[in-house]
């Protein structure tokens, strides 16, 4: 049985953003890590359209250092799922686009063997996490006060306990909280 996951970059404040990250060579090489036990990476339309913009063009970018055309490469060629009603077509290779019940989607995966599901986008995980079909998380707390911004955890409003299993510091001062969910 699969695990359905996510990592997200927060400020110190609680904002889910990805302009409030340290994107330095240490957080790509984390991220890249990561990849390696993700089997299939699930979005949003909003977070699918914003990574489809900017990912498979990173590797050609002579501003891209060598952490980001890693990482690009790895995410580039694994399997993504976009779930999106409004979407008509995706075109990110090794993309599938799901229209209708993401959840029952999401719980049929979780039934297959294989790695773990990644999930991006805060709605998205939003929506799984009241569902408590979130197994575990790796927040990446940044040394910045955003002041504005979505809150990663709004709406979810039933009790969750969470088991921190790991901890990580880089050098830019990110904290990385590894957590396990219970049901």
């Amino acid at each position: 049985m699969r695990k359905l996951v996510f990592s997200i970059n927060v400020s110190l404040d609680g904002f889910a953003d990805h302009t409030v990250a340290i994107a330095d060579d240490e957080l790509h090489e984390f991220f890249t890590a990561q990849l390696n036990t993700i089997d299939t990476a699930l979005f949003g339309r909003v977070t699918y359209q914003m990574m489809a913009n900017y990912w498979p063009l990173a590797p050609k970018d002579p501003k891209s250092s060598k952490s980001i055309i890693e990482f690009a490469n790895k995410f580039n060629a694994m399997p993504k799922i976009v779930f999106s009603r409004t979407l008509q077509n995706v075109s990110w290779n090794n993309t599938r686009l799901i229209k209708e019940d993401m959840v029952r989607e999401v719980e049929r995966l979780k039934q297959e063997n294989g790695g773990s599901l990644d999930i991006g986008g805060i709605s998205t995980i939003q929506t799984f996490m009241k569902l408590k079909l979130v197994d575990e998380c790796w927040l990446l707390v940044h040394p910045v006060i955003a002041g504005k911004g979505r809150r990663l955890f709004d709406g979810v409003n039933d009790r969750r306990d969470l088991k921190l299993v790991d901890t990580k510091k880089f050098r830019s001062g990110v904290i990385v909280l590894h957590y396990l969910l219970s049901k």
